[in-house]
Formats: structure tokens, C-alpha cells, sequence
């Protein structure tokens, strides 16, 4: 999920259908983008021109269309053009890194390169503003049993923030040089860690799923060399699976994937899906 601030609507993929979609605060659905050779599509943002869409496109695990041609093979990174709908690039990140493949989520720095997480593959791409691809690293922190780098998040002061869903851990990752990469010292493990949001320079919420299910405010007090939850929502919130979150004005909006629907393999999907406000309570020390 996205928002888009200039059009007063939310993006939204579609791991199941591979679609793209927008959606008003009043919950109305429209199509944005869908094709035939898409299988699903995951993390999604708009660059910083306002004028472009970027979306991750794979077929990790989820889709209704999967294919053994595709299945854990696509990483595509597609670029929309906002006010048409109509697709402006699509390029093709799967042969990069050998192994499998699951395009996640995506940032953008301050020149407007993109950054994309690839959490099979445990690497990050990065693709430049004319649209050349690259790896921007395989740092041995992204590595872990099953998903890897998930949410990612750009910092003004020239580093990325990367998830590492498997370990539950936060890697700072420097554009100036990622292979030095370093584990935020934090006193929490964040297993099933997702999307997240750059509040401010010293804050991040992250979404965490996986049975927790709760969205947490962290903060840093020395560039992210360590950190600690500030506040969380309550267990009584009740999100389900939530997958990451968006801001609108001074309030936090979160999609509730449903995800657990297809992972488990004997529940029927869900035809309607809720963006949930976060409330956010501080955490006692």
C-alpha cells in the first residue's frame, strides 16, 4: 500500500491477482493497472516526482496465476505512469542473483534511484533514474532461512534500513559502501517483520505479522547504531496480517493482507480487505 498525497487516494497491489489498484478513504476500489503476464504484485511507491508509480511484480508464492515457468523465477520492477494508468517500463531484475526470486518492497533516495529488496534472493537491487538496474547488495545480514529483506526505507543521512524478516532483525545498510553493513542494536526481535515507514530522522514504524500482528514506533537517538520501541498498537486491534502501512496527514494507515487466507492453503481468499488505522500507545519500560 501507498498513498499518494497529490490524488487523496491509496495504491494497493495484489499478491493473489497481480493487479494494481487505487482506493479512496471512503473505500471505493478502481483498477489502476493489471496485464496478463503479471502474477502478483507486492511492495509499491510513488516516486518522489509525484507523477510515477513504481511496483514490485513477482510470483513468490501467492498468485491465483502462478505458473512453474514463473513461480520463485520473476522479479520485476514495472514503473506507471499516474495519470494514465499506462505502463512506462518494466524491467526485469531475475537475472541478477542465481536462485529464487521474490521482489518485495522498495525506497527511494534523494537522487530518485529506487531500491528494491529481494527476499529470496537476500539482496537489494538498486535501479537508477534512467531505469539501469544493478545489484546494490548481498550483505551476509540479509541472509536468513526462508523471506529475507522485506520492508526498506531510505535515511536523509545516506543509508538504508532494511528488515530482515526471517531474523527479526534491522540492517543499516550505507549507500556509500553496503557492504559494511551493520545490525541496529535493538532489545526487541521483530520475526515476520514487514513494511515499514520513515517518520522522521530518529523514527520508523514497522509493521510486524506472523502471529504478532501489531505495528510498533522505533526510535534512535544516534543515527540507528541502536534503537528501542517507543509506542505499539494494542493486541486487542486485531489486524490481520498486516503487511505494511502508509501515511495520510499525521495518521498512520495500515493494509490488512489476509495473507495467512494463502499461506495456510485451506481457507477460501477473502473478497474484501480493510486499511486499518494504527493508534499508538506508549510502551512501559
Amino acid at each position: 500500500m501507498a498513498f499518494d498525497k497529490a490524488a487523496n487516494v491509496f495504491y494497493v497491489s495484489s499478491a493473489r491477482l497481480g493487479t494494481v489498484g487505487k482506493v479512496t478513504k471512503e473505500g471505493r476500489y478502481s483498477e489502476l493497472y493489471a496485464d496478463k503476464t503479471l502474477k502478483s504484485t507486492y511492495g509499491l511507491k510513488v516516486h518522489p516526482d509525484g507523477k510515477r508509480l513504481f511496483v514490485c511484480a513477482g510470483d513468490a508464492n501467492y498468485s491465483k496465476f502462478s505458473t512453474p515457468d514463473t513461480k520463485k523465477k520473476m522479479a520485476r520492477l514495472l514503473i506507471l505512469d499516474l495519470k494514465t494508468g499506462k505502463k512506462l517500463n518494466d524491467i526485469d531484475l531475475g537475472g541478477f542473483i542465481a536462485g529464487e526470486h521474490f521482489p518485495n518492497d522498495l525506497a527511494f533516495d534523494k537522487e530518485g534511484n529506487a531500491y528494491i529488496t529481494d527476499s529470496y534472493a537476500y539482496g537489494v537491487y538498486k535501479v537508477d533514474a534512467k531505469g539501469t538496474a544493478s545489484v546494490f547488495s548481498t550483505n551476509e545480514l540479509l541472509k536468513t532461512a526462508g523471506v529475507g529483506p522485506n520492508g526498506i526505507v531510505y535515511h536523509p543521512e545516506g543509508f538504508l534500513l532494511v528488515a530482515n524478516n526471517g531474523k527479526g532483525a534491522l540492517i543499516k545498510l550505507p549507500i556509500s559502501n553496503p557492504n559494511s553493513g551493520t545490525k541496529v542494536k535493538i532489545d526487541q526481535f521483530f520475526p515476520s517483520a514487514d513494511g515499514m515507514l520513515l517518520n522522521d530522522n530518529s523514527t520508523l514504524t514497522l509493521v510486524q505479522n506472523g502471529g504478532v500482528n501489531k505495528i510498533f514506533k522505533i526510535k534512535s537517538t544516534d543515527n540507528w547504531t541502536t534503537a528501542e520501541v517507543s509506542e505499539s498498537t494494542s493486541v486487542e486491534d486485531r489486524f490481520a496480517f498486516p503487511s505494511t502501512a502508509a501515511v495520510w496527514g499525521s495518521e498512520t494507515w495500515i493494509m490488512n493482507a489476509n495473507f495467512s487466507e494463502l499461506t495456510e492453503g485451506n481457507n477460501v481468499p477473502s473478497k474484501k480487505f480493510s486499511l486499518q488505522q494504527a493508534v499508538f500507545a506508549p510502551v512501559k519500560k
